[in-house]
């Protein structure tokens, strides 16, 4: 800091000082992480070409144009997270899983939720789950007339896909061909550090302040995620922004994560009595839209990925709940975090692990120390399995159909608004 005021003629310090003067009146305080419309959504991130094709009030289910004249038979929804835009799985050309899977000859659907307001404050689980997954599997079914549909789905979204398939097993009702679970917890035993975050008295807190706004704020949840990686994401920046008078570097994944999204208080409160307080889910108590769940019933084949450093879904966690699940499971780990887990392209830094054992065994920690070591991205491993799990190829559906006609372009409406 001294040398860089000296260099700068102290000109570095007035910066600074003008950087925190601006942080605490439109930042509540915390130092910016991006400086606002560096990316723009729909033209730097979450630009894969495709049309929504339907619209609820709690999601926007995007169409993605294809990209191979031959396309699989089983098309492939996403199921994000509602915590964040949907566009971490759309991140930016060269970093999109949807167009690694639509250039790969996979129809592709993405659920974008809605940033609720609150009017939504009485909205719940159930509603989350008949309003967007079971929704969007009547849509994509409509309209590319497939018998079942491929999941893929990440963190929170994957519990609700995986939620999702024992409420359609409870039902009789066989939709869904497979399940890709991507950094998802199923049981709540293990939360790591977000455990500090989801105790009986912040939820009690928690309800008090959504009592009167009817919603979570978006910087509540944005500032818990921050404060579990403190180092990286907030006195990183303090040196940068405040003490060498710097503005931050463009990154699209922080682009993506200060796009947050505000949670309706019920289902916010259900979520976390539920499942981090209760684990309803993995001890077969919770019950969703009529029906009680057991993840046991989950019988589709499942490829299940972790990060090795995952901070918020942390890997032995997510094994836990991948081995409660009925069907055959590969678990695979990435290497990295939480979201570069996911967003991992190609590259010579990539790596995954993977057990060749056909069972998983009881304790993560024994995997751990037989899976082997691979020099590629797990979306490569990704690849030829769920080929595998998509039939045989077609010429690609229509864009909509008269029942659910197109209704605008990528990224649509809801991933911009709030």
């Amino acid at each position: 800091m001294v040398k860089k005021a000296f260099d700068t003629g102290g000109r570095s310090l007035v910066r600074g000082a003008r950087n925190l003067v601006r942080d605490l009146v439109t930042n509540k305080g915390m130092p910016r992480q991006v400086t606002p419309g560096t990316h723009v959504v729909g033209a730097d991130l979450a630009a894969t070409p495709g049309k929504v094709v339907f619209r609820n009030r709690l999601m926007e289910l995007i169409q993605y144009e294809p990209q191979t004249e031959r396309v699989h038979e089983i098309p492939l929804l996403m199921s994000p997270p509602w915590i964040n835009k949907y566009y971490i799985m759309d991140l930016a050309p060269g970093k999109s899983l949807v167009e690694w899977a639509v250039q790969h000859g996979h129809t592709v659907f993405m659920i974008s939720y809605r940033n609720p307001d609150a009017a939504l404050r009485e909205v719940t689980m159930s509603d989350y789950l008949r309003e967007g997954p079971v929704a969007a599997l009547d849509v994509v079914q409509e309209i590319t007339g497939a018998d079942t549909v491929n999941v893929a789905a990440l963190c929170l979204g994957g519990t609700l896909a995986a939620a999702t398939s024992a409420w359609l097993a409870a039902r009789g009702e066989d939709r869904i061909n497979s399940l890709t679970l991507m950094n998802t917890m199923l049981d709540f035993t293990s939360p790591g550090q977000l455990g500090v975050f989801t105790d009986e008295k912040t939820v009690e807190r928690l309800e008090r302040t959504m009592e009167r706004s009817g919603y979570l704020p978006a910087s509540h949840m944005k500032t818990t995620f921050d404060l579990l990686r403190a180092t990286d994401l907030v006195w990183n920046y303090a040196v940068n922004n405040w003490l060498l008078g710097e503005e931050p570097t463009p990154f699209d994944m922080l682009s993506w994560n200060s796009d947050s999204t505000r949670m309706p208080a019920a289902m916010q409160t259900e979520y976390l009595r539920t499942l981090y307080l209760e684990n309803q889910f993995a001890e077969g108590k919770l019950e969703l839209a009529g029906e009680r769940l057991d993840v046991a019933a989950v019988r589709q084949d499942a490829y299940v990925v972790t990060a090795e450093t995952d901070h918020i879904a942390p890997w032995e966690g997510v094994y836990r709940g991948a081995a409660k699940l009925g069907g055959t499971v590969r678990f695979i780990m990435s290497n990295s975090g939480h979201i570069a887990g996911v967003v991992n392209p190609p590259s010579p830094k990539s790596r995954h692990w993977y057990g060749e054992s056909a069972q998983l065994p009881a304790d993560p920690h024994e995997w751990r120390a037989s899976a082997a070591e691979h020099q590629t991205s797990w979306w490569e491993d990704w690849a030829p399995w769920i080929a595998a799990h998509a039939g045989q190829e077609r010429t690609p559906p229509p864009t909509g159909d008269a029942r659910f006609p197109v209704l605008s372009d990528a990224p649509g409406s809801y991933v911009l608004h709030g």
